[in-house]
């Protein structure tokens, strides 16, 4: 394909982009199917909601095992799709077992934690097989039209989710998302990469942990992103824990509400990737990534203006997601295609593992922080914490040399001499 032709027209790409696309609007669903099942069927506490949340995301902690263990794997094609797979299996065992009259909170915390291994598997093995399906050049594109397709599904997801709780009941509404996954399989197994070259090692596998995890602190660019992208999740998570339950019983929203709003406020994201790439030429990337940490998290705080009447509860719920929206867009965008141009091939899913094992890691313990704080403070004051907290991660990256840098082809293929250890 040359370099003027747009990459949605490339056949492998589009392929796997459908496969992606509609794998997120599966989990849109989940993200609304889960929490509502646990707080309106099995009465969930806000400690508990926090809890779930906080399982999803626990397999975190193992991504530098995982990726170091993936570093040495040839097809990373063929562990997306396990990873599909293994998400679609899990998720259909929760309505099998509502029809047999026998899911309990237990198998809640069960599915989210082997689904969340699931995605910890597909997020080391990802960037290996980004770099062979897209060109150097073609990074903020690619990630711009992913990002694009992710945030319409927070458009539709919710609104889809929301009217087949309502219609279906939650477990039913599972079964949708367990198919999506099996539907990104068969597509990603149809798409033709050339797998790169691995290179043996006599390493241990705690050994090449250990690198992966000093490198990325080490790094000048990735050690600055890190700190801001973990305090931004871990914040938000604070307040993502409570937000349905917020929504729920502290605004008097159905599920059908919840999932309008939500779907309506997710059109920022839209907005947000469509306009990245634009905003990153104007400003630069490093300034972009500064504007969508702070557009991000800041929104939250609004949430405790909701009140009075319906239009106006659902209002400012919209708002708040359609600004955080976004937000994430400036700030995923360039920040992932920095991230992907600094990284060496050979070490890809060992750097994405380390990083994840942190960034997303802390995010169980957000959420357990949000549960607990809700139920002592109560629920809006814990937003406007939330919602400081994130803003502030943004000072993570005025000493590195992020906020100025200003495209993408500036950059080394190579990674930049490790920064001094300090004590």
């Amino acid at each position: 394909m040359s370099a003027a032709t747009p990459l949605w027209r490339d056949r492998r790409f589009a392929t796997y982009w459908a496969g992606q696309g509609i794998s997120q609007v599966g989990d849109r669903i989940t993200e609304l199917a889960i929490p509502f099942l646990a707080v309106t069927t099995l009465h969930a506490s806000a400690p508990t909601v926090g809890l779930l949340t906080a399982a999803v995301w626990a397999p975190n902690v193992i991504s530098l095992l995982i990726g170091s263990w993936v570093d040495h794997r040839t097809r990373k094609r063929r562990l997306l799709v396990v990873a599909d797979l293994l998400r679609a299996a899990v998720l259909l065992s929760l309505p099998v077992a509502h029809w047999l009259g026998a899911v309990t909170l237990g198998q809640l915390f069960a599915v989210a934690l082997v689904a969340g291994l699931g995605q910890v598997l597909y997020q080391t093995a990802y960037p290996s097989f980004f770099v062979s399906l897209v060109r150097r050049d073609q990074f903020v594109e690619a990630n711009g039209l992913l990002s694009s397709t992710r945030s319409v599904s927070f458009v539709g997801g919710p609104a889809l989710a929301g009217a087949l709780i309502q219609a279906l009941t939650a477990p039913v509404a599972l079964v949708v998302d367990a198919l999506s996954f099996v539907v990104s399989a068969v597509l990603i197994g149809r798409v033709k990469v050339e797998d790169r070259p691995v290179e043996p090692s006599g390493e241990s596998l705690l050994r090449r942990a250990r690198e992966g995890m000093r490198l990325v602190l080490r790094h000048r660019y990735l050690r600055a992103s890190l700190a801001c992208v973990s305090t931004i999740n871990f914040f938000n998570f604070v307040a993502a824990a409570l937000l349905i339950l917020f929504a729920s019983r502290e605004l008097e929203l159905s599920a059908g509400a919840i999932g309008l709003t939500l779907g309506i406020g997710a059109t920022g994201g839209v907005l947000g990737a469509v306009l990245a790439g634009r905003v990153t030429r104007r400003l630069g990337v490093g300034r972009t990534i500064c504007v969508g940490a702070v557009l991000f998290s800041a929104p939250l705080a609004l949430l405790t203006l909701a009140g009075g009447p319906l239009w106006v509860r659902m209002g400012v719920l919209g708002l708040v997601e359609f600004v955080s929206g976004f937000g994430v867009m400036l700030l995923d965008v360039p920040l992932n295609a920095l991230q992907t141009a600094v990284t060496p091939d050979a070490v890809r899913s060992r750097v994405v593992g380390a990083f994840s094992t942190v960034n997303y890691g802390i995010r169980p313990l957000g959420a357990v922080l949000g549960g607990l704080l809700g139920e002592w403070v109560g629920i809006r004051p814990t937003m406007v914490v939330a919602a400081v907290g994130g803003t502030l991660s943004v000072l993570w990256l005025l000493g590195s040399p992020i906020p100025g840098t200003r495209t993408i082809e500036e950059l080394d293929d190579r990674l930049p001499d490790p920064a001094p250890q300090t004590a």
